[in-house]
């Protein structure tokens, strides 16, 4: 199934977008495009808040990485600041993607 996007005003794809996409070329109503939507965002968070990697196929991987702590610096003043440690998420492109991506 083709989606098209072309319609889009933004260059960014938001979530109320997506479920205007639903809405118009599956015939979700409303409600339960925009519910989806969320619902779909929400597992996605979840698992990553949980430590739980999301692969998507076809698309890319959602991994939770932990940096360590190291030394920082104010760029304004020089003055040296610790940067505590923390978890972030990276995201790693499948290969079919960025085959999509490079035409």
């Amino acid at each position: 199934m083709e989606i098209a996007v072309e319609s889009l005003e933004t260059p960014a794809l938001t979530k109320a977008q997506l479920a205007d996409l639903l809405f118009e070329q599956i015939g979700l109503n409303k409600r339960e495009s925009k519910d989806m939507v969320d619902a779909f965002f929400d597992l996605v968070s979840t698992s990553l808040v949980e430590g739980t990697d999301v692969k998507i196929s076809g698309f890319g991987n959602f991994q939770i990485r932990v940096k360590a702590p190291r030394p920082g610096r104010n760029p304004r003043t020089g003055e040296a600041i610790p940067i505590e440690a923390r978890r972030v998420v990276t995201f790693h492109a499948s290969h079919k993607l960025k085959e999509q991506i490079q035409g």
